[in-house]
Formats: C-alpha cells, structure tokens, sequence
C-alpha cells in the first residue's frame, strides 16, 4: 500500500479532523491507525472513527492533543491499533 499523507484541520479535545487530498478509494478505512509527528519529534497515534466528507476523516486521540495544530501532516498506516498481548 502506499503512504497516504493528510493534514489536521482541527483539534478539538480528544477529536482530530484531517483533510486528505486524494479521492474516497486511498482514504483511512473506519478503525485505521495515523500518526501525527509532533513538533518535538514524538508521535501521536489517532484512530480514524468517521469519514465526514468526500476527502475528510475525524479520528480519536489515543493520548494528549496538546501541542497539536492545523497543518500538521498525518501519515496512515493502513493498518487498525494493535496490542501485543501475552
């Protein structure tokens, strides 16, 4: 698959909107797993929950928003949130 980049909208609490600039069929899947890379260099993983437009998502926080703002890139992964188990 390849890497399909997008950019924050809004940041509202724990809700991230993200505007992608390519058509419906390389938009995140329902449950898909993005990373937003902080200004600090950490990594935010949000998870898509709800397309809201042709070529926009809103996706849920998996840990503080804070320090996020408008035009900052997302990559999806492509994949859902995993966790090792055992």
């Amino acid at each position: 698959m390849t890497k399909v980049f997008g950019e924050v909208i809004q940041v509202i609490g724990p809700v991230v909107d993200v505007a992608f600039s390519i058509a419906d069929d390389s938009m995140p899947n329902i449950h898909d797993a993005l990373v937003i890379k902080r200004d600090d260099g950490s990594k935010l993983v949000v998870e898509c929950q709800q397309h809201i437009g042709e070529r926009t998502i809103r996706a849920i926080a998996m840990d503080s928003t804070d320090g996020l703002h408008r035009g900052m890139k997302v990559e999806s992964t492509g994949k859902s949130i995993t966790v090792p188990t055992g």
